[in-house]
């Protein structure tokens, strides 16, 4: 017959002191480890550089943002008739014109090319893709829920776009999906997208009914809007006592920004999260015959 004898030691429950020696000694060992000797006090950590902004097409809200940034995501938002499709056409008709190359990644398939080209937008610069619109056959791989489907085909093809090079601008427009639906995209989905377009001259930018990417938009605007109208004359053909849509008053209000020019207002603004700064501009309705 046959015994083990076993044996453990506790911790003890009371901390270790040690001598100055030891501990100078503990102090170089842990200096000399490699994942250690790289730490940078956060007083020597160097200041990223402000991206840089370019045109957004309408001269109101590019004096109310100082432009769109570049490697960073920017969302704008706004309910139907907000105006969100008028400034979504303004910011690539101005990127066209820059000559370069914009992607729309057009989630609801609702882009209207006949608007398009009357708000200056080149089309031989513009990737237009639509969601949507594929076979059974395409769409088995995506979620069974059918307002997911568009979103999912999205957010697949804008992974794509973000890993290739050379556009200058790629919009997600969400604007056409229900709000239910596009807040289902995980948060971790807009943190890889601004992961990804980081230290790249491309801008991101979003459409949505509503606020999606929370703090992973450098730049978050909101938009409304009013109708213009005017009584119709009577040479017109509309009768006189009809009014005439003109267009929109729209007013945008900058939500976030952590790269405005006036640092010193943003601060005022994160301390006080009630207020915020707006500007104003009108669209005009087109004629087409």
């Amino acid at each position: 017959m046959s015994s083990s004898l076993f044996c453990a030691v506790a911790a003890p429950a009371f901390p270790v002191a040690f001598s100055p020696r030891e501990s100078s000694a503990l102090s170089d060992r842990l200096a000399a480890i490699p994942k250690l000797s790289a730490i940078t006090p956060a007083s020597r950590l160097t200041i990223r550089p402000v991206p840089e902004m370019i045109s957004s097409g309408v001269p109101e809200l590019d004096c109310l943002t100082a432009g769109l940034p570049r490697g960073c995501l920017t969302e704008i938002c706004g309910t139907a008739s907000s105006g969100r499709s008028s400034v979504l056409l303004a910011t690539m008709a101005a990127a066209t014109r820059r000559q370069e190359v914009c992607a729309l990644v057009d989630a609801s398939d609702s882009f209207d090319p006949v608007s398009a080209a009357a708000a200056g937008i080149d089309f031989e610069r513009l990737l237009w893709v639509r969601c949507g619109v594929g076979n059974s056959a395409t769409q088995k791989n995506l979620s069974r829920n059918p307002l997911m489907v568009p979103v999912e085909q999205a957010l697949r093809v804008t992974d794509l776009l973000l890993q290739s090079v050379g556009f200058g601008l790629v919009i997600i427009d969400l604007g056409g999906i229900p709000f239910r639906a596009a807040r289902r995209v995980p948060l971790t989905t807009w943190f890889r997208f601004q992961r990804a377009v980081e230290n790249t001259p491309t801008v991101l930018l979003t459409i949505t009914e509503a606020p999606c990417a929370q703090t992973c938009a450098a730049l978050l605007l909101r938009l409304q809007s009013s109708i213009v109208t005017r009584v119709s004359a009577g040479a017109e053909p509309a009768p006189a006592h009809a009014q005439v849509f003109e267009g929109l008053q729209i007013q945008g209000e900058l939500l976030r920004s952590r790269l405005h020019r006036h640092h010193e207002a943003i601060k005022a603004l994160e301390r006080k999260p009630a207020q915020s700064v707006k500007a104003a501009f009108t669209t005009q309705a087109v004629k087409v015959s």
